[in-house]
C-alpha cells in the first residue's frame, strides 16, 4: 500500500527494509504515520527484486531520496541469505547515497507491535534445524516494547520452562510449533493474529525512528547481521579445522 506525499511530512522520513525472513517487506515511515509499505510473501530470492520494490516505493509516495533521512534494516536474526542480501543492499546505498544507517533486531520488529498490552511478549522465529530464535519483552509505560532476556536460540522444547504468566506468543516459529505451545502451556499461550507473524518493515522503520531521534547510527561498511547461531558455512569451516 502507499499515500501520497503530503504537503508537509511530520518529521524525518526512513526507509525501512525487511529480509529475515520469507516474507519481505519495504516500507516509508515518518513520526505517526506509515507513508506506504509494500511485503511479498513468496519463496523468491529477495535480491531479484528489492531495489526495483524499492524504486516503485518512493514513486508511488512521491519522494526522492533527498527527502529519505535514513535507512533502517533488520538485522535478524533469522535467514541467513535473506540477512545478507538485505545488509549488502542497503550498505551499497548508504554508500551511495550518504545516508545514515539504523540496525534493528527482527524479535524487535515482532515485539513491537502490541503497545501498551500488559501481558509478557515472547517473540519467536524459526531457525530451521529444529531450532528457535526467541526473546521476551514487556511494554514501559509509555507503550514501548522492553526486552529483558538475551536474544537466544534453542529447541523448542525448552521455550515452556521460561514461561510462567499469561504470554502473547509472535513469529513464524510461534506459528510452525503453536500445537506443541498450546499443549505445554494451556491457557498461558495467547497466539498473536495469524497477520503479525511476521516482522513488518514499517515496525522496523518506527523502531528505526526512534534510533535516529536518539543517533544511534552503525556503520555501514563494517555492519553485521544478528546470526546468534553460526551459518553452515562457519560450522563446515571449524569442522575443517579441526580435521586439519
Amino acid at each position: 500500500m502507499a499515500t501520497a506525499h503530503p504537503d508537509k511530512l511530520a518529521g524525518p522520513v526512513v526507509l525501512a527494509i525487511e529480509t529475515a525472513g520469507l516474507c519481505g517487506s519495504i516500507a516509508l515511515v515518518t513520526p505517526g504515520q506509515c507513508l506506504g509499505e509494500l511485503s511479498i510473501n513468496t519463496r523468491g530470492t529477495h535480491s531479484k527484486r528489492l531495489l526495483q520494490s524499492i524504486n516503485w516505493l518512493l514513486t508511488q509516495t512521491e519522494l526522492d531520496w533527498p527527502d529519505i533521512a535514513a535507512i533502517a534494516v533488520s538485522l535478524g536474526p533469522g535467514s541467513f541469505t535473506g540477512l545478507r542480501i538485505g545488509l549488502s543492499t542497503v550498505k551499497g546505498i548508504c554508500m551511495a547515497t550518504g545516508k545514515p544507517l539504523l540496525g534493528v533486531s527482527s524479535l524487535d520488529g515482532l515485539a513491537c507491535q502490541f503497545p501498551y498490552l500488559p501481558q509478557q511478549i515472547c517473540a519467536i522465529i524459526d531457525a530451521r534445524k529444529k531450532e528457535i530464535y526467541t526473546a521476551f519483552y514487556r511494554n514501559s509505560e509509555q507503550g514501548t516494547a522492553i526486552r529483558t532476556s538475551d536474544y537466544r536460540v534453542m529447541a523448542p522444547e525448552n521455550l515452556p520452562a521460561l514461561i510462567d504468566e499469561a504470554t502473547i506468543l509472535v513469529g513464524d516459529g510461534a506459528k510452525l510449533y503453536e500445537n506443541f505451545f498450546r499443549k505445554e502451556l494451556a491457557e498461558q499461550a495467547c497466539f498473536a493474529p495469524a497477520e503479525l507473524h511476521f516482522a513488518r518493515a514499517a515496525a522496523i522503520g518506527f523502531l528505526g525512528l526512534a534510533q535516529l531521534q536518539q543517533g544511534e547510527f552503525i556503520e555501514a561498511a563494517t555492519a553485521v547481521p544478528i546470526y546468534i547461531r553460526a551459518s553452515d558455512a562457519e560450522l563446515e569451516f571449524d569442522k575443517k579445522k579441526k580435521r586439519d
